[in-house]
């Protein structure tokens, strides 16, 4: 439905009429068709011409047309004399927006596409161009003349839809994306906003009317100087992979996307956002490496599986020796893992196999040690460490014969391409 917005290129070799275009054109000539509409006939011919450059090419050849052109066009009824009328239309409906890029659509009465076709077949045409798209490239390049912006298919600000029937621009305002990388230091906060299972988000008396089951989380601390600066209405947040609410994210920090939804502006002061972040007098979450990026950026992070590093803290009362060599004994094994008790209510119940990469002990005191573990991507390390009845085999428990809990955990590394 969207055309780019380009300059016609200059033509570089005559318009070629063969016998074949002269005839087609003899029975179009008694139609009545305005010059853009005939022309358009044979859009696909004659490189860099405009349609009714094409139309006058094909008149001299003829001789001239017998019948001038009925007003209004009995085809687009006069929808390109009034595309001065349509950029003004543009022009308002994005008001108050910026943008420096957009594309151009349009929506058309089916009878009218269906009447072209009728044409094509009457006429024996097999160079025709269709009219929503010489409509959609017209309007963009007037649009890019009156505004300054530039037309494109690849990542627009905005989407012009000409709603013909009606008279009327829809405007559609494109997300913002903002990558980069977040430290959490917090125990208490979940990635992502989370509602109120209670509700459902609405807001109830078990959540006191905020709709959320933790006052904040990641997303929310990270939109809100964005949505302040774009005026935008929300925000989706895309992560490469997450923590549990109790985890702290450390290191470089985790890859992540910003989308904001419906920005107002999109010059956006990324260097003093993280500055407004890092003056939390306790913060809970920090992030640098942020830059603007695209929907592809999401994709990317969302299918990326890195390997990750975490420290762990362990309660148990065992001679360090002895964890040594259950550390030995994992390091580069597989283990199988059916989804864990805690997520089974609301993750499919089947085993995975996972990878220890890597494991060493840090440290031991009395009644407690500390582990630093290289895994694969998707490995539940809790469940790794307490067993979870039985789920993960092996486990560091099984191994041990005893009981272990896991005091804290931390995420030291999320190995992915930029590291």
């Amino acid at each position: 439905m969207t055309e780019r917005a380009s300059e016609p290129a200059t033509p570089v070799a005559p318009f070629p009429i063969s016998a074949e275009v002269r005839e087609s054109a003899r029975r179009a000539d008694a139609l009545g068709l305005c010059p853009e509409c005939f022309g358009r006939l044979f859009g696909r011919l004659g490189h860099g011409f405009t349609n009714p450059e094409r139309a006058r090419k094909i008149e001299e050849a003829l001789g001239g047309r017998s019948e001038a052109p009925r007003e209004p066009c009995p085809l687009c009824e006069g929808a390109f004399e009034r595309l001065d009328l349509w950029v003004r239309r543009a022009l308002t409906a994005a008001k108050g927006i910026e943008w420096h890029r957009f594309s151009c659509g349009s929506r058309w009465n089916p009878e009218t596409l269906a009447k072209e076709e009728a044409i094509w077949t009457q006429v024996g045409t097999s160079w025709g161009e269709s009219i929503r798209g010489a409509f959609n490239r017209e309007l963009g390049k007037r649009v890019a003349a009156a505004s300054g912006a530039e037309g494109t298919r690849d990542d627009p600000d905005i989407v012009l839809v000409a709603d013909l029937p009606p008279g009327r621009i829809e405007l559609t305002i494109l997300p913002l994306y903002f990558r980069g990388r977040y430290r959490k230091f917090d125990r208490t906060i979940p990635q992502t906003r989370w509602p109120c299972r209670g509700c459902e988000g609405r807001g109830c008396d078990r959540c006191q009317g905020t709709g959320k089951t933790y006052p904040t989380s990641v997303e929310e601390i990270i939109a809100a100087p964005f949505l302040r600066a774009t005026g935008g209405t929300s925000s989706r947040f895309h992560g490469m992979g997450r923590e549990d609410i109790d985890v702290r994210m450390l290191g470089r920090g985790r890859p992540f996307v910003l989308e904001i939804l419906t920005p107002v502006h999109r010059t956006v002061p990324l260097e003093a956002i993280a500055e407004e972040l890092a003056r939390e007098p306790e913060p809970r979450v920090e992030v640098d490496r942020l830059g603007v990026t695209n929907a592809r950026e999401v994709v990317r992070v969302k299918e990326a599986s890195p390997a990750k590093t975490y420290r762990v803290g362990v309660l148990g009362d065992v001679p360090e020796a002895k964890v040594n060599e259950a550390l030995t004994f994992v390091a580069g094994r597989t283990i199988s893992q059916r989804t864990p008790t805690r997520v089974a209510h609301r993750r499919s119940d089947r085993a995975r196999s996972r990878r220890i990469l890597g494991a060493r002990l840090e440290s031991v005191e009395a009644g407690r040690f500390t582990l630093e573990l290289r895994t694969e991507a998707g490995t539940y390390v809790k469940e790794w460490v307490e067993g979870d009845g039985g789920r993960t085999e092996p486990n560091l428990s099984g191994l041990l014969g005893i009981p272990l809990k896991v005091d804290f955990l931390d995420v030291l590394e999320v190995h992915d391409s930029e590291e």
